[in-house]
């Protein structure tokens, strides 16, 4: 019986390293499939704007174009935020570019923590889209931070969204981009980001603004 004991206690360290060995095997393809996804996200992008058919640069802006400027990829910036659904939402006209406006409806608020401090931003979903059998599960977060007007554009940036199965959703901000008026003032008109989505941090992911791009 004696020797059984410690049989057991010397085999505890090699199953705890066993789990431990695991884990870190699932952290590791967790993250390798969460930088797989951005990185298609950043060459869909591209493609997209590379695409004379679906790009909204216009004259030299689109000869030049070559491929848009990131900053680095930091998982950091892919957050699981708590999701709280707006019971019986009341649509509204969010402004846009072109002083005109576009029909919403509030969905819900995503609460997270970044760098130890909380913060919550509205996500909406648009009353057009959600009519169209492709777009219908598809939510809108328009949103603000200190690096507009800087690194970023000085409307701010968009994140598209899923609705989500539970009270959970994922905000990468690594998957952030631009409104097309970004790039063309002319020819679209995009929502205004609301002041409750404007944010006192920095969130440097996504994508970035160059100077040839500015109005």
């Amino acid at each position: 019986m004696k020797s059984y004991i410690v049989f057991l206690l010397l085999m505890i360290p090699f199953f705890s390293f066993s789990q431990k060995n695991t884990a870190d095997k699932a952290n590791v393809k967790e993250k390798a499939k969460e930088l797989k996804e951005i990185r298609k996200f950043q060459k869909n992008l591209n493609d997209e704007y590379l695409n004379p058919k679906e790009t909204p640069l216009r004259g030299e802006n689109f000869t030049h174009f070559k491929k848009h400027p990131f900053f680095p990829i930091d998982l950091k910036y892919r957050i699981q935020a708590k999701f709280v659904k707006t019971e019986n939402p009341v649509p509204f006209d969010l402004p846009t570019s072109s002083g005109k406006t576009k029909s919403y409806q509030e969905f819900g608020k995503a609460i997270f923590e970044l760098d130890g401090t909380s913060y919550t931003l509205m996500i909406y979903q648009s009353l057009d889209l959600m009519k169209m059998e492709k777009y219908k599960d598809h939510l809108f977060l328009p949103f603000r931070d200190a690096t507009n007007s800087k690194e970023t554009y000085g409307g701010g940036k968009y994140l598209d969204l899923k609705i989500p199965e539970d009270n959970s959703i994922i905000l990468d901000f690594n998957q952030s981009y631009h409104p097309y008026c970004a790039y063309n003032a002319y020819d679209y008109n995009c929502p205004i980001v609301p002041e409750e989505n404007k944010l006192p941090v920095e969130i440097r992911a996504g994508v970035m603004y160059e100077d040839v791009y500015h109005h």
